[in-house]
């Protein structure tokens, strides 16, 4: 037995994986998948010392990060990175496109350890298996589908302004799902944003809105998954209350009972939120 085989065989045994958003929303967002001790970092959109302190909330050490998964270029996404890998030298990994754009433009140290993954591919990563997806986006974007030592799946997309075939089939067969619910079209449509923000919200390379996450949670759950995540809520457009009734109203019209049939948490803007195990 190999010594990953073996970190693999005790993980099994006494731990189970968990979801944590660190920070979720228009001004920042980060989350951590991890089992055990060991753990990946979704996004660092925030400075280090905000992310920093979300880590030592959760007890958790860098030498145990298997590196940084990167979703695109957006600064709610890497605005912390660059502090972040010269105090702490972690492997970022993400698409092409959105590495040579951190890389061009500084977003990362020039000493830094890129990793590209190949879409639509398992790659393994420390302890985990990671496959990214493309999401359709304004900007070279992705999701990842992860697998944990525990024989579990999760499934982490924002910034899709639709759920293309590549969503759908990475967010089908898990055992937690983590789904952009950024905007309430009625907020949207009678908010302070200029027409084209609208319209560029609101278009298929854009984000999801508290309808198309709803019609799509309940369509997983009929699938058999049970915990959510709902990420990225609008701080403008959205609130964790609009978004919830959205999903429940969807769920019980189709005799879906929240709690008993499933879980769904909305993560917060600004502070760390409930670990969800799957």
């Amino acid at each position: 037995m190999t010594a990953q085989q073996t970190e693999r065989f005790y993980l099994l045994r006494f731990i189970m994986s968990e979801f944590i958003s660190l920070y979720s929303g228009s001004s920042g967002n980060s989350s951590v998948v991890r089992c055990g001790e060991r753990y990946l970092i979704v996004d660092m959109g925030k400075g280090v010392r905000t992310t920093g302190t979300a880590l030592k909330e959760l007890e958790l050490n860098i030498s145990d990060c298997d590196g940084i998964l990167v979703t695109h270029e957006h600064s709610d996404h890497v605005k912390g990175l660059s502090t972040f890998l010269k105090k702490y030298p972690l492997p970022v990994y993400g698409a092409e496109e959105t590495l040579e754009f951190l890389d061009t433009n500084g977003v990362v140290p020039a000493t830094c350890d890129l990793t590209a993954l190949t879409p639509g591919r398992e790659e393994d990563i420390g302890v985990f298996g990671v496959k990214a997806f493309p999401t359709s986006h304004d900007v070279p974007c992705v999701g990842y589908r992860i697998h944990t030592p525990d024989e579990k799946t999760m499934t982490i997309a924002t910034d899709l302004g639709v759920l293309t075939p590549a969503v759908h089939e990475a967010l089908s067969g898990c055992d937690l799902v983590a789904l952009e619910s950024n905007y309430d079209l009625h907020m949207l449509r009678s908010g302070p944003y200029p027409y084209y923000l609208r319209a560029r919200i609101e278009s298929v390379r854009g984000h999801l809105s508290n309808d198309e996450c709803a019609a799509k949670l309940l369509e997983l759950i009929q699938e058999g998954c049970k915990k959510f995540a709902l990420c990225h809520l609008s701080q403008e457009n959205n609130t964790p209350m609009l978004a919830l009734q959205t999903v429940f109203s969807t769920l019980g019209a189709a005799g879906v009972v929240p709690v008993k049939d499933c879980i769904v948490q909305t993560q917060r803007r600004n502070e760390v939120s409930p670990a969800l195990a799957f």
